[in-house]
C-alpha cells in the first residue's frame, strides 16, 4: 500500500471539491481545486477554488461577499476528491442566489423538477448580469 500524503494532484490537475455546511451538513456546492487553490485554502482558512471558465483562482465570495471559512477538509481514499466543511458567510453558496447549488429536486416518477428553497439574494443585483 502506498504512503498516504494528501490529495493527489499528479493524476489530475483539477479535482472535485464538495462544499458542505459544517453546522448543518447541507451540501452547498461542488467546484474544482488545483494544488494552488488547495494550498491557499489551507494557508488562509478561506476557501479558494479554481474557475475552469475564467482559468484562474476563484476566491469564493470575491464578488458576492458570500465567502466560505474553512472548518475542515477531507480527501477520499483515492486522493482525488475533496470534502470541504465550511462556515458559509452571507447565507448563499450558489451564484443563482440560493443557499445551496442543489436546489432543484427531480421527481423520479415524472422526471420533472421542482425548485426547493428561496433565493437569499438577487443575482442581477449582486453580479449585474
Amino acid at each position: 500500500m502506498a504512503e498516504v500524503t494528501g490529495p493527489d494532484f499528479s493524476k489530475n490537475e483539477l479535482i472535485p471539491a464538495i462544499a458542505q455546511d459544517s453546522a448543518t451538513g447541507d451540501v452547498l456546492m461542488m467546484a474544482w481545486m488545483n494544488k494552488e487553490s488547495y494550498e491557499e485554502t489551507l494557508r488562509t482558512g478561506r476557501v479558494v477554488y479554481y474557475s475552469r471558465s475564467r482559468q484562474k483562482l476563484w476566491r469564493k465570495g470575491e464578488e458576492s461577499g458570500n465567502v466560505q471559512e474553512l472548518h475542515a477538509i477531507y480527501f477520499d481514499c483515492d486522493g482525488d476528491t475533496l470534502l470541504v466543511k465550511v462556515n458559509q458567510i452571507g447565507g448563499a453558496a450558489c451564484h443563482e442566489g440560493f443557499r445551496s447549488c442543489f436546489f432543484r429536486r427531480i421527481d423520479p416518477q415524472t422526471q420533472q423538477f421542482a425548485v426547493e428553497g428561496e433565493r437569499v439574494f438577487d443575482p442581477k443585483a449582486v453580479y449585474g448580469k
